[in-house]
């Protein structure tokens, strides 16, 4: 709440702020957030194929990248999303428009180190996020482990930390 009695959260809201996700919230965050992946993956293919058309234009064909590397930037860029993004602000695109944010054990943002952790498992161990479905605590196998929530967080600021 603002010194002037306003504040941003709807009043419906109110009483889910702060409270752990369930896995409807975070799925639709998640595709939100794949989409972005997908069109920084595009763009920077564009680009290559931009770069590979103005170093020889007679001779230009689009470049086939193969699984592996396409597969490696995909992981990459991914990890690199999530980790500056909960770093910064403890919240990706995706959580942004679903109004999450993930913090740690402390209600406080993730140290570069744990939003590292934390994009790493989840990029390698994605099926573990489909444990909030069944977890009473709305936790993830990553938010256990590594001790860290997601919740609904509709603040315009980022949490204390």
């Amino acid at each position: 709440m603002s010194e002037s009695g306003l504040t941003a959260v709807p009043r419906e809201a109110r009483t889910y702020q702060g409270r752990r996700a369930g896995i409807v919230t975070r799925l639709a965050a998640s595709v939100i957030d794949a989409a972005v992946v997908g069109l920084f993956l595009l763009t920077g293919y564009a680009a290559v194929a931009g770069l590979l058309f103005v170093w020889e234009p007679r001779g230009f064909t689009f470049p086939d990248l193969g699984v592996v590397v396409s597969l490696a930037s995909a992981l990459a860029v991914l990890v690199a999303y999530l980790t500056l993004a909960w770093w910064i602000s403890g919240r990706t695109y995706g959580c942004l428009v679903m109004g999450l944010r993930v913090v740690n054990y402390r209600n406080d943002r993730l140290r570069l180190t744990g939003a590292l952790l934390r994009a790493l498992f989840c990029a390698f161990f994605p099926l573990g996020l489909l444990w909030v479905a069944v977890s009473p605590s709305n936790r993830s196998i990553q938010d256990e482990v590594l001790r860290t929530s997601v919740v609904y967080d509709w603040q315009p600021r980022t949490p204390k930390g």
